[in-house]
């Protein structure tokens, strides 16, 4: 069985929207799309990035997400370490609706989706990588479906936008596997899935007999 693993730039107070640019995502008005360029390239950062593409993998994206990159990869000049296996690599798109995508090697996945989405974690092949898709995020957290985590938590605060941890999110322990801290503040964290919280194993130490 392979694989679900996420990789999501937030910020501290849990906004995953529009990282990237101003016309990445406007959903609700959001007028801080682009947050994500404020912060300079930073060497630890890059490495962590090459080493994510120099391993076999596959894509699981959202419809909005998928839009965004069959517009801008496909042509990309620059950053071919990345143009490269996006390019290449199978594709499968989670949409509403059915539709025929037009990046080269995709696939559309609608209707059940959850069902379809449990079938290709079966499969043998490359586990399947989640970048952005913030409404996808949220089935795979409320199925239980995310096996790994990636998180690039950003020191910025915006109090709005859509948030990783948002409607989908269950009551969940996770486990740290790895975590970095950059130059620029930057930290990298790695989480896994640690079982479901039990009720009333933690106690209040303000309460006494």
């Amino acid at each position: 069985m392979r694989k679900i693993i996420t990789t999501t730039f937030v910020t501290l107070d849990g906004v995953m929207q529009a990282p990237g640019g101003p016309e990445e995502d406007k959903t609700g008005g959001f007028a801080y799309g682009g947050w994500q360029t404020a912060f300079p390239e930073d060497k630890m950062l890059s490495s962590i990035l090459s080493g994510f593409f120099g391993i076999p993998f596959e894509l699981l994206l959202g419809r909005v997400t998928y839009d965004i990159f069959a517009g801008y990869w496909p042509h990309a000049k620059t950053d071919l370490e990345v143009a490269t296996p996006f390019n290449s690599t199978k594709k499968y798109v989670v949409s509403k609706e059915l539709f025929e995508p037009s990046w080269n090697n995709s696939v559309c996945i609608a209707g059940d989706v959850v069902a379809q989405i449990k079938k290709l974690k079966e499969q043998d092949g490359p586990d399947l990588w989640v970048w952005g898709s913030g409404n996808l995020i949220q089935t795979l957290l409320k199925y239980h479906l995310i096996d790994r985590m990636h998180l690039w938590i950003h020191p910025i605060t915006i109090g709005e936008g859509k948030r990783l941890f948002a409607e989908g999110t269950q009551a969940e322990g996770l486990k740290l596997v790895d975590s970095k801290i950059s130059a620029t503040g930057i930290i990298f964290a790695t989480y896994e899935p640690a079982g479901a919280l039990k009720t009333g194993s933690v106690t209040d130490p303000r309460v006494t007999e």
